[in-house]
């Protein structure tokens, strides 16, 4: 099992501290909004892509944070964020 820390992102993302302790993304389904400007929420998704690619390449890791970083406003739910992140990145990957 893959696991994503904070020293591994080579961008930096705020923390919400206020809800840290919330649930987080731990499988589909999970119609629950995905706050994409929260470090506690972006972690659990990342690891949890890494884990769905197979990969444990830092290269792969920076791919995903590029997309999450253009990926479109409409995209909402940690589901939605998902499958655009690991759906996105097979298609770079091929």
């Amino acid at each position: 099992m893959i696991i994503v820390r904070a020293s591994d992102f080579k961008f930096k993302y705020p923390r919400d501290i206020a809800h840290r302790n919330e649930p987080k993304f731990s499988g589909l389904p999970d119609p629950a909004p995905f706050n994409r400007d929260d470090l506690y929420e972006i972690l659990p998704m990342m690891s949890a892509v890494m884990n769905q690619l197979g990969s444990e390449d830092g290269e792969v890791l920076n791919l995903l944070e590029d997309l999450l970083n253009q990926m479109p406003r409409f995209i909402t739910s940690r589901e939605e964020v998902f499958d655009y992140l690991q759906g996105s990145a097979r298609e770079c990957l091929r």
